[in-house]
Protein backbone atom coordinates (compact mmCIF):
# COMPACT_ATOMS: atom_id res chain seq x y z
CA UNK A 1 0.00 0.00 0.00
CA UNK A 2 1.14 3.24 -0.92
CA UNK A 3 -0.11 5.20 1.83
CA UNK A 4 1.27 2.75 4.88
CA UNK A 5 3.36 4.30 7.02
CA UNK A 6 5.22 0.73 7.82
CA UNK A 7 5.27 -0.37 3.92
CA UNK A 8 7.10 2.26 3.53
CA UNK A 9 9.50 1.23 5.73
CA UNK A 10 9.49 -2.53 4.69
CA UNK A 11 10.40 -0.92 1.37
CA UNK A 12 13.49 0.68 2.39
CA UNK A 13 11.30 4.64 1.21
CA UNK A 14 11.89 5.91 5.12
CA UNK A 15 14.63 5.48 7.16
CA UNK A 16 14.46 3.37 10.24
CA UNK A 17 16.74 2.36 12.63
CA UNK A 18 16.54 -1.90 11.70
CA UNK A 19 17.29 -4.43 14.47
CA UNK A 20 16.09 -7.28 12.22
CA UNK A 21 14.79 -8.65 8.70
CA UNK A 22 14.38 -11.07 6.97
CA UNK A 23 12.36 -12.22 3.71
CA UNK A 24 9.23 -12.21 5.71
CA UNK A 25 9.71 -9.78 8.51
CA UNK A 26 10.97 -6.55 9.77
CA UNK A 27 11.84 -5.21 13.25
CA UNK A 28 13.09 -1.61 13.91
CA UNK A 29 12.63 0.81 17.03
CA UNK A 30 10.10 2.86 17.86
CA UNK A 31 10.23 6.65 17.03
CA UNK A 32 8.56 6.85 20.63
CA UNK A 33 9.72 4.48 23.24
CA UNK A 34 8.09 3.53 26.74
CA UNK A 35 10.99 1.66 27.89
CA UNK A 36 14.64 1.20 27.39
CA UNK A 37 13.85 -1.28 24.70
CA UNK A 38 10.95 -0.75 22.57
CA UNK A 39 11.28 -2.41 18.64
CA UNK A 40 8.07 -2.53 16.87
CA UNK A 41 7.99 -5.97 14.76
CA UNK A 42 5.76 -5.97 11.12
CA UNK A 43 5.42 -8.21 8.48
CA UNK A 44 6.28 -7.37 4.82
CA UNK A 45 3.27 -8.13 4.18
CA UNK A 46 0.32 -5.66 4.05
CA UNK A 47 -2.46 -6.66 6.74
CA UNK A 48 -4.13 -4.11 8.31
CA UNK A 49 -4.66 -5.43 11.92
CA UNK A 50 -4.82 -9.03 13.06
CA UNK A 51 -8.85 -8.36 12.41
CA UNK A 52 -7.48 -9.14 8.70
CA UNK A 53 -5.17 -11.91 9.47
CA UNK A 54 -6.53 -15.21 7.82
CA UNK A 55 -5.77 -19.12 7.97
CA UNK A 56 -2.62 -18.84 5.08
CA UNK A 57 -1.50 -16.44 7.28
CA UNK A 58 -0.75 -18.47 10.21
CA UNK A 59 2.83 -19.23 9.43
CA UNK A 60 4.00 -15.61 9.26
CA UNK A 61 1.89 -14.60 12.57
CA UNK A 62 4.36 -17.99 13.63
CA UNK A 63 7.05 -16.59 12.63
CA UNK A 64 6.61 -12.94 13.79
CA UNK A 65 5.89 -14.47 17.97
CA UNK A 66 9.45 -16.50 17.20
CA UNK A 67 11.29 -13.50 15.58
CA UNK A 68 9.81 -11.71 19.06
CA UNK A 69 11.67 -14.22 21.06
CA UNK A 70 15.00 -14.65 19.60
CA UNK A 71 14.71 -10.72 19.70
CA UNK A 72 14.28 -10.46 23.27
CA UNK A 73 17.37 -12.63 23.68
CA UNK A 74 19.36 -10.48 21.62
CA UNK A 75 18.87 -7.52 22.88
CA UNK A 76 18.97 -9.03 26.40
CA UNK A 77 15.48 -8.58 27.95
CA UNK A 78 14.62 -12.26 27.44
CA UNK A 79 15.72 -13.37 30.92
CA UNK A 80 14.49 -10.25 33.51
CA UNK A 81 10.95 -10.36 30.97
CA UNK A 82 9.40 -8.45 28.75
CA UNK A 83 6.01 -7.74 27.44
CA UNK A 84 4.38 -8.02 23.42
CA UNK A 85 1.63 -6.31 22.34
CA UNK A 86 -0.36 -5.72 19.35
CA UNK A 87 -3.03 -3.40 19.35
CA UNK A 88 -5.97 -3.90 17.07
CA UNK A 89 -8.90 -1.21 16.02
CA UNK A 90 -9.12 2.50 17.46
CA UNK A 91 -10.36 1.05 20.41
CA UNK A 92 -7.89 -1.20 21.28
CA UNK A 93 -5.51 1.93 20.60
CA UNK A 94 -4.13 0.75 16.97
CA UNK A 95 -2.93 3.92 15.31
CA UNK A 96 -1.16 3.14 12.62
CA UNK A 97 -3.36 0.19 10.14
CA UNK A 98 -0.44 -2.02 9.21
CA UNK A 99 -0.13 -5.20 11.86
CA UNK A 100 2.86 -4.83 14.14
CA UNK A 101 4.08 -5.99 17.27
CA UNK A 102 5.11 -4.17 20.33
CA UNK A 103 8.62 -5.86 21.82
CA UNK A 104 9.12 -3.98 24.95
CA UNK A 105 11.17 -4.32 27.85
CA UNK A 106 14.78 -3.38 29.90
CA UNK A 107 12.52 -2.06 32.76
CA UNK A 108 10.43 -3.37 35.25
CA UNK A 109 6.90 -2.72 33.70
CA UNK A 110 4.08 -4.28 36.33
CA UNK A 111 1.20 -5.71 36.49
CA UNK A 112 -0.47 -2.81 34.88
CA UNK A 113 -1.33 -3.59 31.32
CA UNK A 114 0.50 -1.41 28.68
Amino acid sequence: MDDCLFCSIADRKIPANVVYEDDQVMAFHDINPVAPVHVLIIPKKHISSLNEAEGHDQELLGHILLTAGKLAAELGIAEAGYRLITNTGPNGGQVIFHLHFHLIGGRHLGSKIA
